[in-house]
């Protein structure tokens, strides 16, 4: 089922998120409905907070990235890292970040609950990541490049924190006119999105 995306100026966005049982309820579906809302929308990755629930839960599936009939993409990864990210689909639960280590470097990223903003965005190559898989069955892993990437980009939802908190404070001023109309719903998306409404 696809599921509305919650956008900038929720205060769930902002919330660390709580860890989660191995009998969470509806767990399976939560997760296949993630992937469907994901896909829906052409993202590579989606964390709980963006669909309203503050849980230690995100997926990613990096196959977008390669899934292009655009030649010039072709040039862009080695046919490893073609493989590696064609393949690459995964959910992370309880996720604790173990180190993020190497240069750092820039990468114009953007996030579905902030649509049609783009920035550039500087994370470190490698990371050394803790969760658990859907099957409750623990791993210690270590990613790098755009793998590595995305999954600090959703890690950060998890923690209350956007990529727009990455930018420089010139950037952040920028572009400050459309987070605020996107808060206030002044946005298309082509996506079904949810927006934040205080209760009186």
């Amino acid at each position: 089922m696809i599921l509305p995306i919650v956008v900038y100026g929720d205060p769930v966005l902002r919330k660390v998120c709580v860890d989660i049982e191995k009998d969470h309820a509806g767990l399976e579906k939560l997760t296949a409905d993630m992937f469907d809302t994901m896909n829906n929308a052409s993202g590579v990755g989606l964390a709980a907070p963006q669909i309203g629930k503050a849980i230690r839960l995100f997926i990613v599936d990096t196959h977008p990235f390669v899934d292009s009939d655009d030649e010039e993409d072709d040039d862009e990864f080695t046919k490893e890292e073609r493989e590696q990210l064609e393949k690459f689909k995964r959910v992370f639960i309880n996720a604790r970040m173990i180190e993020e280590v190497g240069e750092e470097w820039k990468f114009n990223e953007g996030c579905l609950s902030i649509p049609k903003i783009r920035e550039d965005v500087s994370r470190n190559e490698e990371i050394t990541i803790e969760y658990y898989d859907e099957k409750f069955k623990k791993h210690t892993e270590t990613f790098n490049g755009l793998i590595a990437r995305v999954i600090q980009h959703e890690y950060d939802h998890i923690e209350g924190k956007l990529f727009t908190d990455k930018i420089s404070p010139l950037r952040r001023k920028l572009i400050s006119g459309k987070l605020t109309d996107i808060s206030k719903g002044k946005i298309s998306a082509d996506y079904k999105t949810k927006v934040y409404v205080a209760k009186k």
